[in-house]
């Protein structure tokens, strides 16, 4: 017989990133944050799907070891630019490389989303693209941008929820949430796929 007070399993997302604890706090649920801290290095001629791919499960997979019967939320964003693959600039000077090649063109961001089930290991995962355009850049803007945002620990150095929306012209993507690196629409297709109750209620 079904337990109707049988509480849902915890949520854990694994990550250390503010944005993305920011994003989850939206759905209403509660949920502890781990950090994986991995490697996300990537691999010789890996693609940008492929990256992204492989760097969400890995997350999930570190962080599920010390949370075995819980949820496990696992992302990853990069930004593909004409060179290639980008991801946090890190610093002032690879931030104002980015934003120069971004400057007047389409950049694809690829997010890759996992929910792992610690206690079988069964995942699911989903691919979220979403495309900025960039407005003309002129190198006023980019420092005064720069200066007063310091988006060092975003994809892209684009932090479009904050000052960077100046530095766009248009999205085009399925879920907002997929630009600060946590696409919230796929995921609540993930957690009532596997019953997790709406708001994080307790179970009917």
């Amino acid at each position: 017989m079904k337990n109707i007070h049988q509480a849902p399993p915890s949520i854990v997302l694994a990550s250390s990133s503010a944005y993305r604890r920011q994003l989850l706090t939206k759905l209403g649920i509660e949920f502890y944050c781990d950090s994986p801290a991995i490697d996300e290095s990537a691999l010789p001629e890996e693609s940008a799907q492929s990256l992204v791919t492989r760097l969400a499960l890995q997350k999930a997979q570190a962080v599920a070891k010390r949370h075995p019967s819980a949820f496990i939320i696992g992302a990853d964003q990069v930004a593909l630019h004409p060179s290639g693959i980008v991801g946090k600039p890190e610093n002032h000077e690879h931030a104002v490389q980015q934003l120069l090649e971004a400057s007047g063109a389409k950049i694809r961001l690829y997010t890759s989303l996992v929910l792992l089930n610690a206690q079988n290991q069964e995942y699911q995962q989903k691919l979220v693209p979403f495309d900025v355009h960039f407005r003309k850049l002129d190198m006023a803007t980019i420092e005064s941008y720069l200066q007063l945002e310091k988006p060092y620990d975003c994809s892209g150095s684009l932090k479009a929820e904050a000052l960077g929306i100046w530095l766009i012209k248009k999205f085009e993507g399925d879920d907002p949430n997929a630009l600060t690196g946590l696409p919230l629409i796929c995921l609540i297709d993930m957690l009532q796929k596997w019953d997790y109750p709406v708001f994080g209620g307790t179970r009917a």
